[in-house]
């Protein structure tokens, strides 16, 4: 596979736009003019209301971890494999939802597995955050002596990697909230459920119902793909969910899930005969996590959030063996595979194919 080009940088395509390209982690999202929304929404019978904003959305293989980008040797910046197997995975769990009943998502084409074609959303400002095991961060602060989580209080005698006795939802910020007395101004920071409920309109919120609402969309769909996942015999631990609102057809505006679900990126997922056998083989980016751990010269540089300063610095100048960015590939692309029940079909050269699609079939392409 270390043939395969990665597609490292996806912010850079010749796609028409109006205004700049918004580029994040792994994901960049191009929005279309308004002649083009509504060349393809007539085009393509997609089934939205005239006027609606589509985006392009472009995964990269790139793979972040503490914050930070990661690099590997001879020019391999990237995870191969890594930005299909993420696709595949949310927009397999998307149609289960569908067909569950659960709520719509944002996505309404899909022209390339490099590619969602999404429609506009007003983002609510939540990392909606579910576990079903206690490890990770919260491992580690209960382990510290902290029983309260997002106001939630658990039980003495837990152990480390133990299901909890209900599934548990653990939100954060999502952005810098600014203005209010009982939430820090910082991104991703932990909050209660009543600092959302007296805080409506700065976490975005239509209504307190809502706030339920988001509540059941995420219960809901933990419990479908943990126990979609239990029949690979693969648990699901835990999951970051996005949720925004949207206008439907029938002008009603509605809760939806956004960005993406139950993947390898924003959940963690357990391989179930090791967990049963008293070991933690992660199927997931935690494993990537460990690996950097175990592996940089000072892991507290990658723990400790007062040296972000020397965190971007090890980024940008460590590069990884390409044999460990191939063992991550293996990683990510062997559960998604498993998950959406065929092998992944990993494109010699993504960028490519990415832009002939786009301009052949979708006319968006510049100066093609």
């Amino acid at each position: 596979m270390s043939s395969y080009k990665v597609l490292d940088v996806n912010d850079d395509l010749p796609i028409r736009t109006k205004g700049a390209v918004h580029s994040g982690k792994v994901r960049s999202v191009y929005w279309l003019t308004d002649e083009d929304s509504a060349r393809l929404i007539a085009e393509k019978g997609y089934n939205v209301p005239a006027g609606t904003e589509l985006a392009i959305m472009v995964i990269s293989d790139r793979i972040s971890a503490f914050d930070c980008i990661w690099q590997g040797e001879n020019g391999l910046n990237g995870v191969p494999g890594k930005g299909i197997a993420l696709n595949s995975v949310a927009a397999h769990w998307f149609t289960l939802f569908d067909e569950a009943g659960l709520a719509g998502n944002h996505i309404v084409d899909i022209p390339h597995p490099y590619v969602w074609i999404v429609r506009k959303a007003s983002t609510v400002r939540v990392e909606a955050i579910a576990r079903q095991y206690i490890t990770g961060s919260m491992w580690r602060d209960y382990a510290k002596g902290i029983r309260n989580f997002c106001a939630i209080e658990l039980p003495e005698g837990l152990q480390a990697n133990q299901k909890l006795p209900e599934l548990l939802i653990t939100p954060s910020t999502k952005g810098i909230i600014t203005g209010l007395d009982d939430v820090p101004a910082v991104d991703d920071v932990n909050i209660s459920r009543k600092n959302i409920t007296d805080n409506l309109e700065a976490f975005n919120f239509k209504s307190e119902d809502d706030v339920a609402k988001y509540e059941q969309l995420l219960a809901q769909g933990f419990e479908l793909i943990s126990a979609e996942l239990a029949k690979l015999d693969q648990i699901f631990v835990d999951t970051k969910f996005e949720f925004g609102y949207i206008q439907d057809t029938d002008g009603q505006e509605k809760l939806i899930y956004i960005d993406e679900v139950g993947t390898p990126d924003s959940s963690r997922i357990w391989d179930g005969p090791a967990y049963r056998d008293g070991k933690i083989i992660e199927n997931s980016k935690e494993g990537f996590r460990q690996l950097l751990i175990n592996n940089v010269p000072d892991s507290d540089v990658l723990l400790n959030k007062d040296r972000m300063a020397e965190r971007e610095a090890l980024a940008q100048n460590y590069q990884l063996p390409v044999d460990v960015m191939m063992s991550v590939s293996e990683t990510y692309v062997g559960i998604a595979s498993k998950i959406v029940g065929k092998t992944l079909d990993i494109p010699a050269d993504p960028r490519a194919e990415v832009i002939a699609i786009l301009d052949s079939q979708y006319g968006l392409i510049e100066n093609s």
